[in-house]
């Protein structure tokens, strides 16, 4: 999962858009192409700005890059945008949009918007680089990581117990909770399983 670029635009409903703060990670592309990945990301993030409504949110897949835009609209016409790979998750890209619209419209006076070389807001090049890891932006995501691993370590767990029927027999064998006609199924199941060995 890679963030190639991050974007915040001034996009007016008639006229075409602005960039007004940027950061890209293109470490992942050798020297030499990194110039015209660079032209594609601002041709591909103008575009896409472009033809999204004020107030809606899209993704727009071109070749390998997924660009997911949220266009605000309101007062301020701002919209963000995050080109990743196809494997970024949607829920977090946009999580991490709305973070960064929000604070940059708490840092930057909307009156800098009509010159966007007197904008400064460094936080972009913190987010580029924090949320490579989507974990980050989402923390639903995060406690459902934190739920498979509980699951894998579980299932781990079930496994080690099965893999030693022989000391597993003997506490069927031996325990007071099952009656003597479970033990008898358990047995007999165990019997059916063990003589059909696919060849």
């Amino acid at each position: 999962m890679k963030i190639y670029s991050l974007s915040v635009v001034h996009a007016p409903p008639s006229g075409s858009s602005s960039v007004l703060s940027t950061a890209s990670d293109l470490s992942s592309f050798s020297f030499y192409q990194r110039g015209s990945v660079a032209e594609f990301m601002t041709f591909f993030t103008k575009t896409v700005v472009d033809r999204t409504p004020q107030t809606q949110r899209q993704s727009v897949q071109e070749n390998m890059y997924t660009a997911h835009v949220y266009n605000r609209g309101g007062a301020e016409q701002l919209a963000g945008i995050i080109i990743t790979d196809h494997e970024y998750p949607v829920r977090p890209a946009f999580s991490l949009l709305t973070k960064m619209l929000d604070d940059f419209t708490a840092k930057v006076p909307q009156s800098q918007y009509s010159n966007p070389s007197s904008v400064s807001f460094s936080e972009i090049d913190v987010y580029i680089k924090k949320y490579q890891d989507p974990r980050q932006a989402d923390t639903i995501m995060r406690v459902q990581q934190e739920l498979d691993e509980t699951k894998i370590v579980l299932h781990k767990t079930i496994e080690s117990v099965l893999q030693r029927g022989e000391k597993l027999d003997n506490l069927v064998e031996r325990s007071n909770a099952l009656s003597a006609q479970s033990k008898m199924f358990y047995k007999t199941a165990k019997k059916q399983n063990s003589c059909c060995v696919l060849m």
